[in-house]
């Protein structure tokens, strides 16, 4: 993915965060089935069943090119821990995009529109990172990908999501405690119930923490 602005649009160097009380109550917690039981990540994320749903329609609204857009919600420190945590409650498909079938273009377009709608529709929300797909080609970060992000979503609480549409995957890339970004290391997230205590989420590569095999 590509973005062709040197507008810096993921950092907020004055960021307080709110304390709260981690919702693990009403949360789910996916795992990926292959992981780095080493890796630790900054944040942990709890990505809520509407935005969840946004995400999977744009994912699969073309699958020949990659689609992509902005994650946006409210970060915290949990009252608790103490550590820090973050919900991601809106999923902004981006519009005025280059595509292709292994690279995607954010255009300065795309970007003034995301800043129209965060500013207009969500002032109470904040740009907490953001997500594409890799059809056919898997979950992971390119090189590219990484640059992106190192670049524009520099904050450890700020998040890239990759969905591979054709075998229903998908998994988050963040920097883990110690700073560093793998671009084959991916987390999973705390699927935020709404009224019901019923799962949503079909990835295939990710599966529920109680099932968890030892």
């Amino acid at each position: 993915m590509n973005l062709t602005s040197r507008i810096r649009i993921g950092t907020d160097n004055g960021l307080k965060f709110r304390h709260n009380r981690a919702p693990f109550h009403r949360a789910q917690y996916w795992l990926p089935q292959v992981r780095d039981d080493h890796a630790i990540p900054a944040v942990q994320i709890f990505l809520t069943q509407h935005a969840f749903i946004r995400i999977c329609a744009h994912a699969g609204s073309d699958l020949q090119n990659e689609v992509g857009g902005w994650l946006a919600g409210k970060a915290y420190l949990d009252k608790e821990t103490g550590k820090p945590f973050i919900v991601i409650s809106v999923a902004l498909p981006a519009e005025f995009t280059v595509q292709g079938s292994a690279s995607l273009t954010f255009t300065q377009e795309s970007q003034v529109k995301l800043h129209a709608i965060l500013n207009e529709d969500y002032p109470d929300l904040m740009l907490l990172g953001w997500f594409h797909t890799h059809p056919r080609m898997g979950v992971f970060f390119s090189e590219w990908d990484r640059w992106l992000h190192e670049n524009f979503f520099p904050e450890p609480w700020q998040v890239g999501l990759v969905i591979e549409p054709y075998s229903a995957a998908g998994g988050f890339f963040q920097k883990q405690e110690d700073g560093s970004l793998n671009t084959r290391c991916y987390f999973g997230f705390h699927e935020l119930f709404q009224r019901r205590r019923r799962s949503i989420v079909h990835w295939r590569n990710l599966i529920p923490a109680e099932n968890e095999m030892n």
